[in-house]
């Protein structure tokens, strides 16, 4: 794929031209499908004047759902995707067309494209996908650092979808002599905890000679130094860090697209939220909604709004405990909303009245809130921004991940800000409403690290 087995830009783009030209001929199949061999030529002018506007917005929709990043896909990802983006694409379409007249060619051809180009597309990507798993390089990954963190970072790696990045090498102690002594044997070197700031640079010197690459992981120290600001004083040049807090001008600008969409949302959902209401009432005696009290921005209590998921009961004698996966606690309609994430919906209510962002890290319960700045000290930076109902912990984590993997993504989001981020998040969230570990909660049997003896099994070098 290039030197050194790459998935270079220049591929990307020529598979950007190559499904723009399948999705053109989707339509056209499309269009042979709903009138034959003679098509009306009002109808097929509309949809020339209209195409290249389709392509451009179906080339947005592909980079915000990340279709060109390949090396954390499964082909289940790739289908998911690709029947969410040609939906999203045929409703956009559909509304334009009622908008303005330039885009009105015939719905019937929109919808009977939607399944059309799904087949198609789906097909290409998976062709593009066997042959990007074929022919791009595996990247061999040495673990280096503190068997605390060492371990949980071998079980992240074996569980992740990506078969691009495989663990080769552990190394828990004599840090820099031994990423020396096999520095053939490996292309990457992730340094999983935090280790003495003289032997780091002394690697990093190290792999830079030897054209290799540095890991860091998403701890504080770390994440302080992300986006920063270079600053000159005469002969002095000064790193400035960036704080964890969204710029004024954008947060104006997302408060603006916050309201936007949840009124869009509210209209568009109010008959599954009344469907939902109604199936609450009937099936569990109590109310249909559950509030409770949460924290957002600047550490404001507020009373967050969901449907009722759980029995009335169901914290009387057990007091404050996270969801686990399989919670007694949980009604029958319960189950579906959960998993679902139409519990949520009524939070849309708490973002019009200023409490919640559409995206942001999840709002927590006071009593939690207090342990985790016990155990972290830098847990209330969260706080600089609102509480959102979806984010880039719950895109992008599990719903598993214990609090301080949240807070490392939490503060990820906060630290590259950007609307285009929170479209990408926005998008993703519809993507994981389809994944069952996403929305399963907690698995009080899970053990997110592995043992010396499991190493070995896996053929991974483990030097102590």
């Amino acid at each position: 794929m290039q030197k050194n087995g790459e998935w270079t830009n220049w591929y990307r783009i020529v598979i950007v031209a190559a499904e723009s030209l399948v999705l053109f001929l989707s339509y056209l199949l499309s269009f042979f499908i709903r009138y034959g061999r003679y098509v009306p030529s009002r109808n097929f002018e509309a949809f020339q004047g209209a195409i290249g506007w389709i392509i451009i917005i179906f080339i947005i929709f592909n980079i915000l759902f990340g279709v060109y990043i390949l090396y954390n896909k499964s082909k289940g990802d790739l289908f998911f995707i690709t029947l969410i983006i040609q939906a999203l694409l045929s409703v956009v379409t559909m509304v334009l067309s009622f908008a303005g007249r330039w885009l009105a060619f015939p719905r019937s051809v929109v919808l009977i494209n939607f399944l059309v180009s799904v087949v198609m597309l789906y097909i290409f990507r998976v062709l593009i996908f066997n042959v990007y798993r074929k022919y791009a390089s595996t990247k061999r990954v040495m673990i280096v650092g503190k068997e605390s963190e060492v371990f949980p970072a071998i079980f992240n790696f074996k569980s992740s979808k990506t078969t691009r990045h495989i663990v080769t090498h552990v190394v828990l102690s004599d840090y820099f002599n031994n990423v020396c002594d096999r520095l053939e044997e490996f292309d990457i070197v992730y340094l999983a905890s935090q280790i003495n700031e003289d032997e780091k640079l002394k690697i990093y010197d190290l792999l830079m000679r030897a054209n290799k690459k540095l890991f860091l992981n998403s701890k504080f120290e770390n994440l302080v130094m992300v986006n920063p600001n270079i600053m000159n004083f005469e002969d002095e040049s000064i790193i400035e860090t960036s704080d964890f807090k969204i710029p004024a001008d954008q947060a104006v600008i997302k408060r603006g697209l916050d309201i936007f969409m949840a009124v869009i949302l509210l209209v568009v959902a109010s008959p599954i939220m009344l469907i939902t209401a109604i199936l609450i009432k009937l099936t569990s005696p109590g109310p249909v909604f559950y509030r409770q009290v949460r924290i957002t921005k600047g550490g404001e209590e507020f009373d967050i709004l969901k449907f009722r998921s759980m029995t009335v009961t169901a914290e009387a004698q057990s007091g404050p405990v996270i969801a686990t996966k399989n919670d007694s606690r949980v009604t029958t309609v319960g189950k579906y909303i959960r998993s679902l994430r139409i519990d949520e919906l009524p939070q849309l209510i708490n973002v019009l009245r200023g409490e919640m962002s559409m995206i942001g890290p999840r709002p927590e319960r006071p009593f939690f809130v207090n342990q985790f700045q016990e155990q972290n000290p830098h847990y209330y930076l969260r706080h600089n921004v609102q509480a959102g109902i979806t984010g880039y912990a719950q895109v992008y984590g599990k719903y598993a991940s214990d609090f301080n993997s949240k807070l490392n993504f939490d503060l990820i989001y906060i630290k590259q800000y950007s609307i285009i981020l929170d479209f990408k998040i926005l998008l993703q969230t519809i993507k994981i409403l389809f994944d069952k570990v996403s929305s399963s909660g907690i698995d009080e049997n899970m053990k997110p690290t592995v043992t010396p003896e499991e190493i070995k099994a896996m053929n991974i070098d483990l030097i102590q």
